[in-house]
């Protein structure tokens, strides 16, 4: 029998109960960026990237003209001089978005380098360089997403930028200068390793790399700081430190509170770590970005899963609160609601992305609503005052017939009945390629060795003479994954970028010799034997990425539309003179929102069929124009208005990745 939702599932505390009897006081929150400025990750703290901005429109967006490039400051450092410390550094992943306050860009890059940028010439105002990738490898990328931003209510003078290291450290500068904030912390900074299990400074991993780092920007509300951390995936031990979460004084980089997203002895859901697992188990951490809901006093995490990502038979249970939507008091720290959506997960299904905060309205009800997007494809909608799913999110029975040795999965896993998914899940022959019967043919012949099934279908070993290993969809790295989902605060409707890929893990036992104590870890997707198709031939059916608008009022898809054409696939021998849809395949870009606009990038379709930018019809999904861009797009775009000019930003690639302002001549 399906189990009922229970406290491994939600928990609706006796605070979210009194929030419920304040719902007339409380009112529903307008979402979305202001005063033609970007102040947050998101655009704002409930991360809609949405912005009211209505300069750049669908007639006028092909006219769209560089108005300026920044190199990113990284290319200035002497690499070879760097590269005899850290012979592996690169500074190609300058994923961050910008933020903008006050006419000024401010942006971190690939190294972790923060800089000021005038946001009508691109001219660089400061730059703060730390240093820090002289301290050892980061924990898994050179990367950084971005900064955060910060105003003492107290002293219009005080303005600070907030961003964590690859070195596990929160800084603070004054937005002013690029310095250091002395009074924050010890010399504007806070220890992360500091009160965290087993995270000892100065130590790496098997692999070499710091034990905890920051790639993604704190959240800032209520003079608190709440920091993401990035924890190794590659273990071979089954002791890590945990991703606790951490609210910081803005002021004085005290720690208010911790949250425990691994509990502990007597905390609420350590029986769910069974034979006290969680005295050694770490990750599940939230390595993504943050949401706030700055009336409630909410801050909304997004947990990742616990050591190893792919076997469990270490930590038995369902192993609260990873693979979790969690929201605390951001003053204090108290939990005030929590869901887990995958019970003792095995698949690296993390939750990648923001939630997205809207108000909605569900048959004549008013709801304040979170919208969370999964890498299993689904998205959950709950409302985010009292944790309760807007529409029933069902226990379902699942395979638990796991040939790893000592794993016991959950006999059910959590399906919401709404919205539908928004990526394919699962497996069956049915889901092969069918674009001719030979390529049908080829694709049947190329999973006769796999295993086939269902989302949550157990992983499996690789076996001499057997088969070789279960076929994940979506793939460990999501249906949807960092660059998240936008929300219209106007309509309700949720955009949505998505990949439909496969994977298969190859599972090894790891050598003692090199302190290796977990049964089974993963060796990569590149090491694992994968179902090939002659010619480079896809496996699956169409789109390969997509564009999905779901509307959050009924629960319902608005749209689906393929990102981008697939013409590179298209012109393979077998396919040209086929009468193809379009295929996706373009990327699944970040998504950025205006009053008429949804912008995203591709990869494809542009000048030589190079990378571009294009602006559809939120109500149809329908590409209405495009403007062709100098490299792929790295980070996720936004947009600000400046002396009267609205402008698109974003990072690109390149030899020297760049930063570019895009508006109207």
């Amino acid at each position: 029998m399906p189990r009922m939702p229970s406290p491994s599932s939600f928990l609706v505390c006796a605070a979210c109960c009194c929030a419920v009897l304040l719902w007339p006081a409380l009112g529903l929150a307008q979402y979305g960026a202001t005063n033609g400025e970007w102040r947050s990750y998101g655009g704002d703290l409930g991360s809609t990237k949405y912005s009211p901005l209505d300069q750049i429109d669908a007639a006028n967006f092909g006219d769209l003209r560089m108005a300026w490039r920044w190199q990113t400051v990284d290319a200035s450092l002497d690499m070879e001089a760097i590269r005899e410390q850290v012979p592996r550094i690169q500074f190609r992943m300058f994923q961050a978005s910008p933020l903008m306050v006050d006419g000024v860009l401010y942006i971190s890059t690939a190294l972790q380098q923060v800089a000021a940028i005038d946001a009508g010439t691109g001219e660089t105002l400061w730059v703060h360089n730390p240093e820090y990738y002289l301290e050892g490898q980061p924990t898994h990328f050179y990367n950084s997403r971005g900064v955060a931003y910060w105003e003492d209510d107290e002293d219009p003078n005080d303005a600070r930028i907030f961003f964590g290291t690859h070195g596990g450290y929160l800084l603070a500068l004054d937005a002013d200068t690029g310095q250091p904030v002395r009074e924050f912390g010890i010399d504007g900074r806070v220890d992360l390793m500091e009160g965290i299990p087993r995270a000892v400074r100065g130590e790496t991993n098997y692999n070499g790399r710091n034990l905890i780092g920051v790639a993604s920007p704190p959240i800032v509300a209520h003079d608190v700081v709440v920091t993401p951390s990035v924890i190794s995936d590659s273990a071979i031990k089954k002791e890590a430190p945990p991703g606790w979460v951490r609210g910081v004084d803005a002021r004085t980089g005290d720690t208010k509170w911790m949250f425990r997203t691994v509990p502990q002895a007597d905390d609420f859901g350590a029986d769910s770590w069974q034979n006290e697992s969680w005295r050694y188990s770490g990750n599940t951490n939230v390595w993504s970005f943050l949401s706030v809901d700055d009336e409630l006093g909410y801050v909304y995490l997004p947990t990742g899963t616990p050591t190893g990502d792919y076997y469990g038979g270490h930590r038995l249970g369902d192993n609260l609160f990873a693979e979790s939507v969690v929201a605390l008091d951001i003053e204090t720290g108290q939990r005030m609601w929590h869901f887990q959506a995958v019970h003792h997960g095995v698949w690296d299904y993390d939750f990648p992305a923001a939630p997205n905060l809207v108000d909605i309205t569900v048959d004549g009800r008013p709801v304040k609503a979170l919208a969370q997007v999964s890498k299993q494809g689904f998205t959950y909608v709950f409302d985010r005052v009292t944790g309760d799913p807007v529409w029933p999110i069902e226990e379902r029975p699942v395979a638990t017939d796991s040939d790893l040795e000592g794993e016991v999965l959950s006999p059910t896993q959590p399906f919401p009945t709404k919205p539908p998914p928004f990526e394919y899940q699962g497996v069956t022959i049915d889901d092969l390629v069918d674009f001719t019967p030979e390529i049908r043919a080829m694709a049947v012949e190329a999973v006769k060795d796999f295993r086939l099934g269902p989302l949550f279908s157990p992983p499996m070993l690789s076996a001499d003479g057997g088969l070789h290993g279960t076929i994940q969809r979506p793939y460990v790295g999501g249906g949807a994954n960092w660059s998240g989902a936008a929300v219209d605060p106007e309509t309700g409707l949720l955009y949505v970028p998505s990949l439909n890929r496969f994977s298969v893990l190859k599972y090894y036992t790891p050598d003692s010799v090199d302190g290796g104590n977990l049964r089974y870890t993963f060796r990569g997707l590149a090491a694992g034997v994968q179902p090939q198709m002659p010619q480079g031939l896809p496996l699956l059916k169409p789109p390969y990425t997509r564009m999905t608008a779901i509307d959050l009022n009924a629960g319902e898809h608005a749209w689906m539309q393929p990102n981008g054409d697939g013409n590179r696939l298209r012109n393979h021998p077998l396919l040209r003179d086929l009468d193809l849809p379009p295929l996706g395949g373009d990327g699944r870009g970040g998504p950025l929102l205006t009053k008429t606009l949804l912008v995203s990038a591709l990869t494809a379709g542009g000048a030589d069929d190079g990378p571009r930018l294009v602006a559809r019809d939120k109500a149809t999904g329908e590409i209405l124009a495009s403007v062709g861009l100098p490299g792929g797009a790295i980070g996720t775009p936004m947009t600000y208005m400046l002396d009267g000019r609205q402008h698109i930003a974003l990072t690109v690639g390149g030899e020297v990745p760049e930063l570019i302002a895009l508006a109207l001549p």
